[in-house]
């Protein structure tokens, strides 16, 4: 779990659960989840299976997917009437979604990755193992710092 004791920013923190193995999703949802009272074991459960664009479907990606978590803890309604602070926070997701494909031209997974449709149907559900060689052919670790840095500044600064 992030803490001020850590001495390094909570996008930066993400980055560094990224390389520890955790997925895209759990990194970036981990990285905040101190905020919301959420044991670091609720937080990652929560966020598995958003991981790798949903599944590994190759989707929205798995740390615009936590992006959307954290929004909703931050803004979301609880009363099913209140359609003011429910459109609020669709307003602020969109805005929060606008910002990361501003930086990287998409929130799809499988476009950030430039896979084909054909390429990510082949893929199957279990993931790439964690090697030198999937990090540096994967833009992930930084997709991660960025999703992390947008919610930084939209709610901590």
């Amino acid at each position: 779990m992030w803490s001020k004791e850590l001495g390094i920013s909570r996008s930066d923190f993400a980055a560094e659960l990224f390389g520890r193995g955790y997925n895209c999703s759990q990194s970036v949802f981990l990285a905040f989840s101190d905020r919301y009272g959420l044991s670091d074991e609720a937080a990652l459960r929560l966020s598995c299976a958003l991981g790798g664009g949903m599944g590994r479907m190759r989707l929205v990606c798995g740390a615009v997917s936590a992006m959307a978590l954290v929004c909703g803890l931050e803004t979301g309604n609880t009363d099913p009437k209140d359609q003011a602070k429910k459109t609020a926070c669709y307003e602020k997701m969109r805005k929060l979604a606008a910002a990361f494909s501003e930086e990287n031209g998409s929130v799809i997974c499988r476009e950030l990755l430039g896979l084909s449709e054909k390429e990510t149907k082949k893929e199957g559900a279990a993931p790439a193992l964690r090697t030198a060689e999937y990090y540096k052919k994967r833009p992930c670790k930084e997709l991660v710092r960025q999703a992390a840095a947008i919610l930084e500044e939209e709610f901590i600064r």
